[in-house]
Formats: structure tokens, sequence, C-alpha cells
């Protein structure tokens, strides 16, 4: 099927429509669906709204692995100012009170969701009037968001509305137009949506997919029905970490403990290595998979996005139950 074709056409349509009724999003907001993943947009954002203000400057809320990657990617292309002291950990979320925002910065930029440490954002950062700028890769459509609240919102399709090869940017329609001249071409917002995300062949068979998930989601109740699966599903396996007397820890502040990613450690607060092997050896026996934490931070990681159902959860919290019977 070709790109340029009307049945095409019909989908990519469709696809922005039901992104437009599921958020509500206004009628001066552009919906565009790009490649590079999430990753892309760390070049993307800067080299389109650096150059909003004459500073060609931008403040970076650093709160995990994703945040600290698109700064240092921004700082190729203006000033990047981390707007809280640095943390020794990823755990928290700075308290309002230590950013010191710039008002000439271009824009506030963070993560609304860190997928390696678990933390999330559960409320909306206040810029003083600065444009916003968010990645909810990972959290996006999981629950309703005032997307007048930003500037830019961008996600990678294949946490909870698709499979990768897309990237959802929802941009407002006055930060266009002003991207740096070293700003490629399949990157400038002003151009894509002037060619309806056409400007190159786009992702078609993954733009399908996503409205496929999105007519799923709005079937099942929408963003709201969303956002009470996913607060019942991570309240279950929150409640064994919290009630196992330290035998699994999770290492995140409560009050910015990730619906979608939950880190945990098994033994003591900084795991057992050889309990942590057997809990993922006996998952995958019984067929969790992926429950590894990431790489740089080890120990036992469960995600649970919207296509998590909550008998997946509870088959997880009854394995969870099981192996501490046994091993505290």
């Amino acid at each position: 099927m070709s790109h340029r074709s009307s049945d095409f056409t019909k989908i990519i349509n469709a696809a922005e429509n039901l992104l437009r009724e599921l958020l509500n999003v206004p009628e001066n907001y552009k919906i565009l669906f790009l490649q590079g993943g999430g990753s892309g947009q760390f070049s993307g954002v800067p080299l389109n709204l650096i150059g909003l203000k004459e500073d060609g400057c931008a403040d970076y809320l650093v709160t995990g692995t994703w945040s600290a990657k698109a700064a240092k990617e921004a700082e190729k292309y203006g000033k990047v100012n981390v707007i809280h002291p640095k943390l020794d950990s990823y755990t928290k979320i700075p308290d309002s009170s230590t950013w010191s925002l710039n008002p000439s910065a271009s824009y506030v930029y963070y993560c609304c969701n860190e997928t390696v440490h678990g933390v999330e954002f559960n409320f909306i950062p206040d810029t003083k009037g600065v444009v916003l700028v968010s990645d909810m890769s990972s959290n996006f459509l999981s629950r309703p968001v005032d997307v007048s609240k930003f500037g830019l919102i961008f996600a990678g399709a294949q946490k909870n509305v698709g499979c990768a090869g897309v990237t959802v940017v929802i941009v407002r329609e006055d930060l266009m137009g002003k991207a740096l001249k070293e700003c490629p071409i399949i990157l400038d917002y002003q151009v894509q949506a002037g060619n309806n995300s056409l400007y190159n062949t786009p992702s078609c068979f993954s733009i399908y997919i996503m409205g496929l998930v999105l007519e799923w989601i709005r079937n099942n109740g929408g963003a709201d029905a969303m956002k009470q699966l996913n607060k019942q599903k991570s309240d279950i396996v929150y409640d064994i970490i919290n009630h196992s007397d330290g035998f699994y820890s999770c290492p995140v502040d409560v009050a910015c403990r990730s619906r979608m990613n939950i880190p945990f450690r098994i033994g003591k607060k900084e795991g057992d290595e050889s309990l942590e092997k057997s809990f993922l050896d006996g998952a995958s026996k019984r067929g969790m998979i992926s429950l590894k934490g990431h790489r740089s931070v080890g120990g036992i990681r469960a995600s649970l996005y919207n296509a998590v159902t909550v008998e997946d959860v509870k088959a997880l919290a009854a394995y969870m139950e099981e192996f501490l019977k046994d091993h505290q």
C-alpha cells in the first residue's frame, strides 16, 4: 500500500482523530507521526525549539537515564541548564523549591516517567510561563493529560499505544517555524506538519497498528479507564513490596513511584543476586518474561503498560507471595 494512497490517508487521519478525541487535543496543536523513536526527539526538540528566544538556552529536569540523555544531546544545539541540584541517585523528584528556572529559557523539559529507575511525575511542573516540553514515551495514554498545559509532548508508541517505529509529536502551532538551520528537514516540525507527516515515507504499518490500539483504548473507556486500571495494577505489586518486611524493597520515594515500571530488589536493600536469579528463573518457568531490571541498575523490574491485564499482574503477585513464603 502506497503511503500516498487514499487508503493510507484514511488510516493516518483516523489515528490522528482518535488521538485528538482521547486526549482532547486543542485545535491549535498539530499531531505528527515521525520516526527515530523518543531518542530522535532528544535532538528534534532543541533543533526546533531552542531558538524560540534569542539566548538559545533551555532548562532541563534530570530525574533518570532518559532525561539525562536528552539534556546531553541538547547541549549540541544550545545552552542547557539543569535546574536542580544533581541527584546522587535517581530515586526522587527534586522539590520544586530547589529549582532555578531561567525566565529566558526557550523551554523547560522533563521526562514524565523514567522507565529504568521507576520515577514518575504525578504533577505538571510549573514553569512560570515558559514553554513546557515532556517526553511521555512510557506513560502516554496511561491516564488523561491536559495537553493545553504543554508546548510539546512526544511519545514513542511502543510502550502503550502500539509497536516500535512511530513517534507521536503533539506541538502547539505557534512554536513551529523556528528551527535551527542545522535541523534535518525530516525533523522539522513545520515541514512535517505541512506534509501531513508524509514528507518522507512514514512507518505505515506502525501507524496502522497504533490506530487499532487507540480504538481499543477508546472502546475500553479511554484514558480515564486506563488510569484506573493502571493504579489498580501497580497497587497490587506495591502492596506486596510494602508488606514484605523488607524482603522486597523499592528504592523510589513513595511520592513518585511509577505506575508503569516498578523496580525492586530481593532479599536486602542492595539485592541478593542469588535470590534474584532464582526469582527470574522461576518466573520464566511460569511464562513471565522481561522481569530483569535494566543492566545499569540490576534487580527486578515489572513493567505494567496498558496491555498488561489485571489478571497478569495478579499472577505475578501470587508468584511474589509464593517466593516470599519459600525464601524469607
